[in-house]
């Protein structure tokens, strides 16, 4: 198996033709089929498959896909690591972030990213936790920021913060609290609208709710961040959450946050590396980047609910 094979692989997943990944690659499309039957040969495996969409991969190539991405992710990060400047750091960043916290570190964090360090090709990659842990672990992300569940021990790990968890509705809901906070009990007659069971926060929520003694009865599961917001607008119900997601529609008066007043419920945010996969100087520049936004954020009070963990 030779590198090159990997990289047309990926091309023509990426490109769904033979005919464009072949321009893209600038080899003729003879020798770029060729190649690819010696792969699949080799992996004893059909890979690719043509469909009136173009060229797609096989159940066994969308596996194979996320091995070869990360592995040439790696061999470029490699290369980088010797050839950049510790000075001037330079090439790819990856970082993952969760739909939850994207809300009050994205936008920050692009800035500071484009004004200290214009040389680096920085990719910001919002997903579930689950994928995010997944794509660390296998090098397709440098860094990831994730939620601490007690299993990120396959990870290196810096605390961010600790981020409290609220009552959130529209302002005007009909499941709205005129108090300063909200009982649990009270939490809980309302119809919840959560995120899925795979979204970091929620087994934590489900854990906190039955050390209290009570279950959640009533429940839409929204994974998406973006229709989550639809719903509450559309005073189909409340949810229990970080304020970040909801800062602009907070700010605006759109939506009210109350804390619940009878049980400490909230997350801790950690910035996560591969034990694995050393970082290279670009990454390690965006790690120190990533925590010092972070506490900038928390000193000013921009991220609502947050409370700083770094020493």
């Amino acid at each position: 198996m030779e590198l090159r094979q990997l990289r047309y692989f990926v091309a023509i997943v990426d490109h769904g033709s033979l005919s464009r990944a072949a321009r893209v690659l600038h080899i003729v499309q003879p020798a770029l089929t060729q190649q690819i039957q010696l792969l699949e040969d080799e992996l004893g495996a059909l890979l690719l498959h043509r469909s009136a969409q173009g060229m797609q991969a096989t159940d066994a190539g969308k596996v194979f896909y996320e091995h070869a991405h990360a592995i040439l992710k790696q061999v470029t990060d490699a290369k980088s690591a010797v050839t950049q400047s510790a000075d001037k750091p330079s090439g790819t960043v990856a970082l993952g972030i969760p739909q939850s916290a994207s809300g009050a570190l994205a936008l920050p964090l692009l800035t500071a990213v484009r004004a200290m360090y214009p040389d680096i090709v920085f990719q910001l990659t919002e997903e579930l936790t689950g994928n995010l842990s997944e794509q660390l672990r296998s090098g397709r992300l440098n860094l990831a920021i994730l939620f601490d569940d007690g299993q990120l021990s396959g990870f290196n790990t810096k605390p961010m913060v600790e981020e409290q968890m609220m009552y959130i509705t529209r302002a005007d809901s009909q499941f709205a609290c005129k108090r300063k906070s909200i009982s649990l009990e009270k939490v809980l007659q309302a119809s919840l609208i959560l995120p899925s069971i795979q979204h970091g926060v929620r087994p934590r929520i489900e854990e906190r709710v039955r050390q209290a003694g009570m279950t959640i009865d009533k429940v839409v599961e929204i994974t998406s961040i973006a229709i989550l917001k639809s719903a509450l607008m559309a005073d189909m119900g409340a949810t229990i959450l970080p304020v970040s997601p909801f800062l602009a529609e907070i700010e605006r008066g759109e939506m009210r946050a109350l804390p619940i007043s009878d049980i400490a419920l909230s997350r801790t945010v950690v910035l996560c590396s591969s034990k694995n996969i050393p970082l290279t100087n670009a990454a390690m520049a965006i790690e120190r980047l990533v925590l010092d936004v972070t506490k900038k954020l928390c000193d000013s009070g921009l991220w609502l609910g947050a409370r700083n963990l770094q020493v």
